[in-house]
């Protein structure tokens, strides 16, 4: 059974290169958010099984989304994206319960080893 993915990243393009990459390996895209606010209403509504979430964003950045969809399910799947040289960034999203991070710009190959590693 194909995986429920919510993608989060405040660009557009971004969001449709994961959704190509994603959906072309048998993945479900069941949402996306341009930021960190509207990516926790969308886990509300969704229940999705992965998301992928962009760190900096406008409004909400992906940290604080992290940290208040982990603390309504301690059992929700993050994987983190972000552009290099956030290095604290990065350690403070995995001891928040990111599960991988991915670096941008990201090789599509990445970005499945990541979801498949969290999710199968």
């Amino acid at each position: 059974m194909a995986k429920n993915i919510l993608i989060c990243d405040d660009a557009a393009f971004m969001r449709m290169m994961i959704k190509d990459v994603l959906t072309k390996n048998g993945y479900n895209v069941v949402g996306e958010a341009a930021n960190g606010a509207i990516a926790i209403d969308k886990y509300k509504e969704l229940s999705p099984d992965l998301v992928l979430m962009d760190i900096t964003m406008p409004e909400m950045n992906g940290l604080d989304a992290l940290k208040a969809i982990m603390s309504s399910n301690k059992a929700a799947k993050v994987i983190m994206c972000s552009a290099m040289g956030q290095q604290a960034m990065v350690i403070e999203s995995i001891q928040s319960g990111a599960k991988d991070f991915i670096v941008k710009p990201f090789q599509p190959d990445r970005v499945l080893e990541a979801v498949r590693k969290v999710v199968g």
